[in-house]
């Protein structure tokens, strides 16, 4: 083994050495305080599996490193950490059999190995694929920060031999836990106040435990969002990049048009569309398609675009004002629920957007089967139930299970045929669809 990278690993695992030390580092790398991820439970029961690699995906600095070390910390055995930022870990993580006969020489027996960052490594897929082949008896859990390489490189290696979570910024159920068991009035004026919170920074945990978040989500975007993507991918226009960025921000929840944005911009349709790719690869924002199904001349060609952070969003259009300030209220709850819904899709739904060819909208539609739900967005303080034409309309084409209409005042449930329809509060969202669909969340 190369002298300098036995000198890493010893300084990354200083257990090795000290075993005595292992639990004390464990613990220096879980922060305080540290909040369960309520997606990934069901999951994290695979990670003592052994021969399968175990991946957390999502954008950086969400936490997936730090759900890991907890992990390890509840195990209480050691492992060794791999950092694969490390061009020296590159090199090393080429040959399954050298790695694997150079791991035999450290330390003897196998240990379960911790791969951070893996999309850094040239042929990722193929290389993990050769460690699980050879059944060498221990788990290996896996974090990866960019879906389109993960993607390129490990999707068909790995076929049948992985379990995948993926790993967004906190929901509001996630930072609402502590609520529980709280007298009734102070758990509805915490989840207001969080949810305020929320819908502004957004869920990183860094900028959720900020007193600064927009420093901290400014930061982000330069030195992650932009900076990362610039590097990773060599993009030629990085001045255009972060101009598309901005754009997206300001016309989230919009249709996307690619041939009007390529004009603002002043580049190509091809390269916006590789920007596109990109930028939902690294999980900062997503296209949601839209719904056909069938039953009403609809509008199927373009995805609408959403970010995957208000925070971001936010700190993208330079506005950190409350709800009732903004002149973009409707957009900004807008990308909020999606942001939700995302987090929280049932497991084998799919999420997506309606549009008849006559202007008729609705916000949100998840499918499952022959499960339907469909979701309107409203940023006013609701007093009485009106049922927007839209969604009417909608209710009568298919029938949906459930139809939530969500505000920020009225609270009420009618029946309108065989759909139950439901004036809903934010807070209410995840229990609202998680009974509809009455089944464990997407990992």
């Amino acid at each position: 083994m190369d002298a300098n990278l036995q000198t890493i690993l010893l300084a990354d695992n200083p257990w090795i050495s000290d075993p005595d030390a292992l639990q004390g580092w464990l613990r220096h790398r879980i922060p305080e305080p540290f909040w369960p991820r309520l997606a990934t439970t069901a999951g994290q029961e695979r990670w003592r599996e052994v021969n399968r690699a175990h991946l957390v995906i999502g954008p950086r600095q969400t936490g997936k490193s730090t759900l890991i070390w907890h992990h390890f910390a509840t195990v209480g055995k050691p492992m060794l950490w791999l950092d694969c930022e490390q061009p020296l870990i590159w090199s090393w993580c080429r040959s399954p059999a050298l790695f694997l006969r150079d791991l035999k020489a450290l330390f003897g027996k196998p240990v379960p190995l911790f791969f951070d960052e893996v999309q850094h490594l040239e042929e990722a897929g193929l290389f993990l694929k050769g460690l699980v082949d050879r059944k060498i008896g221990v788990p290996m859990l896996v974090t990866g920060s960019s879906s389109f390489h993960l993607g390129a490189y490990t999707r068909e290696s790995l076929a049948g031999r992985a379990s995948r979570i993926r790993l967004f910024p906190f929901s509001l159920s996630e930072i609402c836990q502590e609520l529980a068991g709280q007298p009734r009035l102070a758990q509805k004026q915490g989840l207001t106040e969080r949810f305020q919170r929320h819908l502004v920074v957004g869920g990183y945990p860094d900028a959720w435990f900020s007193d600064r978040p927009d420093l901290l989500l400014t930061d982000l975007v330069e030195a992650t969002v932009l900076r990362d993507a610039t590097d990773f991918f060599h993009i030629s226009r990085p001045d255009a990049f972060r101009r598309l960025l901005r754009l997206m921000a300001g016309q989230s929840g919009n249709l996307i048009n690619v041939s009007e944005w390529a004009s603002i911009l002043g580049i190509s349709r091809d390269t916006v569309s590789s920007y596109l790719e990109i930028l939902e690869s690294s999980h900062i924002t997503l296209a949601l398609p839209p719904f056909a199904g069938g039953r009403r001349a609809e509008v199927t060609s373009r995805p609408k675009i959403y970010l995957v952070d208000n925070g971001i969003r936010n700190q993208l259009v330079h506005d950190f004002r409350p709800l009732e300030q903004r002149v973009d209220a409707g957009a900004m709850l807008e990308n909020w629920v999606f942001t939700e819904l995302w987090k929280i899709l049932p497991q084998g739904a799919t999420l997506h957007f309606w549009r008849s060819s006559s202007g008729a909208e609705v916000d949100f539609v998840l499918v499952r089967g022959e499960q339907i739900l469909g979701i309107e967005v409203k940023a006013s303080h609701l007093q009485r139930p009106r049922l927007p034409r839209a969604a009417r309309s909608f209710i009568e084409a298919y029938t949906p299970n459930a139809f939530l209409l969500l505000n920020t005042g009225l609270r009420h449930r009618e029946q309108l045929g065989s759909t139950t329809v439901h004036w809903i509060l934010p807070g209410d969202l995840t229990e609202q669809v998680l009974d509809v669909f009455q089944g464990p969340v997407s990992i």
